[in-house]
């Protein structure tokens, strides 16, 4: 993760559909709650956020005015090449390059995996996941 793939943000600005950067992975805000404290106290915020690769869900709450990382989300197109048991071969349509990518785990975009098949992934931190089957070969 480099400073380029990412954007600073305080926590109170954070909106509910924003992606922020929690113990080194990628999350969806779902929800947020933001609250302000008495006389001496400071503002939270109180966030149910989303894991984009693996799907587990949290609550965190933490002052308003903590800086947080927002990820540069690089949504890209590519083919797929070949698949490998819980591993796919894909070739960017843009510049490419092959590389190697997890199986997705919805079950809905398992099936719409297959040889020639164009698909929409997103390089984020380092990480690509595919997230959705453009169409089929």
């Amino acid at each position: 993760m480099s400073e380029h793939d990412v954007k600073p943000i305080k926590a109170g600005q954070v909106k509910t559909g924003y992606y922020i950067i929690h113990n080194d992975d990628v999350y969806l805000v779902r929800d947020i709650e933001k609250s302000k404290s008495g006389k001496h106290g400071h503002a939270k915020s109180r966030m149910k956020i989303e894991n984009v690769f693996t799907g587990s869900k949290t609550e965190i709450a933490i002052p308003a005015d903590t800086k947080l990382l927002s990820p540069i989300i690089d949504k890209r197109i590519a083919q797929i090449i070949s698949l490998g048991g819980d591993s796919i071969q894909l070739m960017d349509l843009e510049t490419y390059d092959t590389f190697e990518a997890s199986l997705p785990t919805e079950e809905e975009l398992k099936k719409l995996i297959v040889e020639g098949a164009e698909v929409e992934y997103w390089n984020v931190i380092g990480k690509r996941k595919i997230m959705r089957v453009k169409s089929k070969a």
